[in-house]
């Protein structure tokens, strides 16, 4: 579940700590993926027709293998690096929230029968969907197709999920419908804790408590208090402790024993690897023997289909080694400007005096010679050459063939900015925003 409103909370208080973005934007990420909530998706909606799921010839379902495979051959051909984080033992704290799904679960299951028996399949529909539950052998499965797909667990960019808590536990980005079929064409919604943490105006703490008072997996809230009235207590009061001293408890009636303490413990302290504990897991190359054997001899898949979709892996592998753009720049600090420590964007300004950024130079050239366009410094690690990218009016870099022909005359003009940047930027995209005045240039970035 997560957080009881918190989207749109967030939505409505802190726009700018939300964006969208492209899918294809993460190349080169690697990304947490929240594997249970990914395979509880593939279950409900994969191969499904009406209370009927995708088996095998044994009767054993498949939906969570067709669904993993084939949404993990999208991100590896997006050039992202999924790592995929499977539930392990649920807090105690949590067995209460547990227990009431298993209520519903069994209630839905009476609802399914009846609606089996008198042929609705609207009912029948909805009431199948309500019985699904992740099990143990399917989370076995998945990690066993994975593993043969070469996917490890590492240190990653973001989480990928469709439980708002992730924001809570502090995940520093948190990405919703990344794991969506292409088909929806949804934009991904990425979420940052920092511009979360600032345009709401608390704290890390503050901003737990305000998850807890929502409501979260592991305590109840209290009654008559949803996000935006939490939100006005935890600005006025600060803390829980203060708010249920100053609350009407006339109005608000405070769960007994109230495990809210627990709850906030759990959110800023849960169980993780430690050091000594972590796995050291690489990205490989695929298993295809194994792949094969796997899903077509023991699970039924088509033969042709999946020696089609190993060579797409296998295409894709090598496609995301390639690294994202900025990964090949390495910025040296002026002496004379102090390095700007923090910053999360990369925009191009008029310089201005004392900034504290770091400061790049950038060159352009053409038939008719050369022309500093720019105080941009961009070096290129370990090359030692120049290296040349045709540029036009208003495109990305294109092949030099394909402009050779061009006997435009390019207007260079005067045309100085300053770029602040962190390794988190597309740097190329924003020098074309500030090259308005060229027509056709080739852009010289130097090794100093």
């Amino acid at each position: 579940m997560g957080i009881k409103g918190l989207t749109k909370l967030l939505a409505d208080n802190a726009p700018k700590s939300m964006k969208e973005q492209k899918f294809e934007s993460y190349f080169g990420r690697k990304i947490a993926v929240d594997a249970s909530m990914s395979i509880y998706q593939f279950l409900i909606v994969v191969g499904r027709s009406g209370a009927e799921m995708l088996t095998n010839e044994a009767g054993e379902v498949t939906s969570h293998l067709q669904g993993m495979f084939a949404r993990t051959i999208r991100l590896l051909e997006a050039g992202i690096k999924p790592v995929y984080v499977f539930d392990g033992k649920p807090p105690e704290m949590k067995k209460q929230e547990l227990a009431k799904r298993y209520s519903k679960r069994a209630d839905a299951t009476e609802d399914l029968a009846a609606a089996m028996e008198s042929g609705n399949k609207e009912d029948i529909e909805k009431f199948s969907k309500r019985t699904v539950k992740v099990t143990k052998q399917h989370n076995d499965d998945c990690k066993r197709l994975l593993k043969l797909m070469g996917v490890p667990v590492i240190e990653v960019y973001g989480v990928a999920s469709e439980d708002m808590d992730s924001l809570t536990f502090g995940a520093p980005r948190f990405l919703r419908h990344l794991m969506d079929p292409s088909s929806r064409k949804i934009p991904v919604m990425e979420f940052e804790v920092a511009k979360i943490l600032e345009e709401l105006n608390l704290t890390m703490d503050q901003f737990i408590d305000l998850c807890i008072l929502s409501g979260c997996d592991y305590c109840e809230n209290i009654r008559g208090i949803g996000g935006l009235t939490a939100l006005k207590l935890i600005r006025q009061h600060g803390s829980i402790e203060n708010i249920l001293e100053n609350l009407n408890k006339e109005r608000y009636q405070i769960p007994d024993n109230w495990p809210y303490q627990e709850a906030r413990q759990l959110f800023k302290e849960p169980n993780v690897y430690s050091n000594e504990e972590e796995p050291e897991i690489k990205w490989t190359a695929p298993d295809e023997e194994g792949l094969i054997a796997f899903l077509v001899n023991e699970n039924g898949f088509n033969s042709d289909r999946v020696t089609k979709a190993i060579e797409k892996i296998k295409v894709a592998k090598n496609k995301s080694s390639q690294g994202r753009l900025e990964s090949f720049f390495k910025p040296v600090a002026n002496s004379a400007v102090p390095i700007k420590r923090k910053g999360s964007k990369c925009v191009l300004r008029p310089p201005k005096p004392a900034l504290k950024h770091k400061v790049f130079s950038l060159k352009a050239s053409n038939s008719f010679g050369t022309k500093i366009i720019g105080g941009l410094s961009l070096p290129i690690l370990d090359l030692g050459f120049r290296h040349s990218i045709p540029l036009s009016k208003g495109e990305t870099p294109v092949n030099t063939a394909a402009k050779a022909g061009s006997n435009k005359k390019a207007k260079a003009g005067e045309h100085r900015a300053q770029l602040y940047c962190n390794q988190e930027d597309y740097i190329l995209k924003q020098l074309m925003r500030s090259m308005h005045a060229l027509d056709f240039v080739e852009l010289m970035i130097e090794v100093d």
